[in-house]
């Protein structure tokens, strides 16, 4: 075979394999990338995504959430897609329970204006992909329609944690020692109101409403929604975390 064959074949290959998704980088058997030397950083995902993170809320969302959140090269490809930046890191189990798979820093999503504080949270992708879903096609158009202005920052307070359910020193591991939960506290508006759970869940302000909105629909997103209606100890956020197998919660 001439040298012109052989390159014109293993560009047709190229096509192909970029056609069918490509390989992307080393995973390992729980979906998460493994760096193969000190320092090294994981290559852009490639292919495309669904439309999932850009399509409305509906009885389907969770499903498709967790069907594309299993596979963690087409979860990355999706938020990429979406224009959703997250960083993979090296999946970690440190044997106490505290463990993830397919996990990143979810930077910036520049399909939003609304940012996260602190910045950079660290989330398994389904729960990455999760958060995108519920902010774009809920916490933004919720705040527009019942608050009349943008929501510019979301004020969470806490991902990925080595902890236990609410901090207790025995008992089970929470969510947030898998990285699959996300606490929000409070919104920022462009108009620049402050927006707290702790401050205006109760009632019947626009506030309130629009809190207890983006509650019931995120129970359409996550597996599990906590809220000050289930307990004092989530008096002050919302609890959001992706569904693990079919058990369901929302209070």
């Amino acid at each position: 075979m001439s040298r012109a064959a052989k390159l014109t074949l293993t560009a047709a290959l190229l096509v192909a394999l970029a056609a069918c998704g490509g390989p992307q980088y080393p995973v390992r058997a729980g979906g998460g990338w493994t760096p193969s030397q000190p320092g090294e950083r994981p290559p852009p995902p490639v292919g495309g995504g669904t439309g999932l993170i850009d399509a409305p809320i509906d009885g389907r969302t969770r499903d498709r959430i967790g069907e594309v959140g299993a596979d963690f090269q087409q979860c990355h490809a999706e938020l990429a897609s979406a224009r959703v930046e997250l960083t993979p890191v090296a999946d970690l189990d440190d044997g106490t329970g505290c463990a993830y798979a397919g996990a990143g820093t979810v930077d910036v999503d520049w399909g939003t204006v609304a940012r996260l504080s602190p910045a950079a949270p660290l989330l398994r992708c389904e729960a990455a992909l999760a958060l995108s879903i519920w902010r774009r096609q809920s916490v933004e158009p919720a705040a527009r329609e019942i608050l009349g202005s943008d929501v510019v920052q979301i004020d969470q307070m806490g991902a990925y944690s080595c902890r236990n359910v609410n901090g207790a020193a025995g008992g089970r591991r929470s969510a947030h020692a898998r990285a699959n939960a996300f606490d929000v506290g409070g919104f920022r508006l462009r108009d620049g109101r402050r927006i707290t759970v702790a401050g205006h869940w109760s009632g019947d302000s626009p506030e309130a409403r629009f809190l207890r909105r983006i509650r019931d629909e995120a129970c359409q997103v996550y597996g599990t929604v906590l809220s000050p209606d289930y307990n004092a100890a989530h008096s002050d956020h919302l609890h959001l975390e992706v569904r693990e197998g079919s058990w369901t919660m929302c209070r």
